[in-house]
């Protein structure tokens, strides 16, 4: 698990850089592409290694959840919104927070944004593919 908490807060620093750049260049039309990200991002990226545990006992105990990536993501999306919401909360609190979502219009506290669901769909199928062997190779 600790090696997967490594991949997984160092994949989640790059797609964050990568996602950050791209919105500087589409947004803010800055040529430079300069992406930003904090250090307490990569233990809460990290954190998505408990996909691993957690895609082996929802596969284990439904087979439709074993075969439905729609359902696993829809979980994944959901456990990420609260994992966002509860560290940026916690975050906030001593004032280290590093997003702020207020003046999107899809915010709960400021904390999470609905209109990036999509995004964390993906992304929490991304980490069940890159930490779970099981979901690398499927039989035919």
């Amino acid at each position: 698990m600790e090696n997967n908490f490594i991949k997984c807060g160092l994949a989640g620093w790059t797609a964050e850089l990568c996602f950050s750049s791209l919105i500087s260049r589409t947004m803010e039309h800055d040529k430079r592409m300069i992406g930003q990200t904090s250090l307490f991002m990569f233990p809460i990226y990290g954190m998505a290694a408990a996909i691993n545990p957690i895609s082996r006992t929802l596969c284990s105990h439904s087979d439709l959840l074993n075969k439905s990536p729609l359902c696993r993501g829809g979980i994944y999306t959901g456990l990420i919104f609260i994992t966002e919401y509860c560290t940026g909360w916690l975050l906030r609190k001593v004032g280290r927070c590093p997003w702020d979502y207020s003046g999107a219009k899809l915010n709960v506290d400021g904390l999470i944004r609905l209109d990036f669901a999509p995004l964390w769909f993906a992304l929490g199928l991304f980490f069940e593919k890159y930490t779970c062997p099981c979901r690398k190779k499927r039989p035919s």
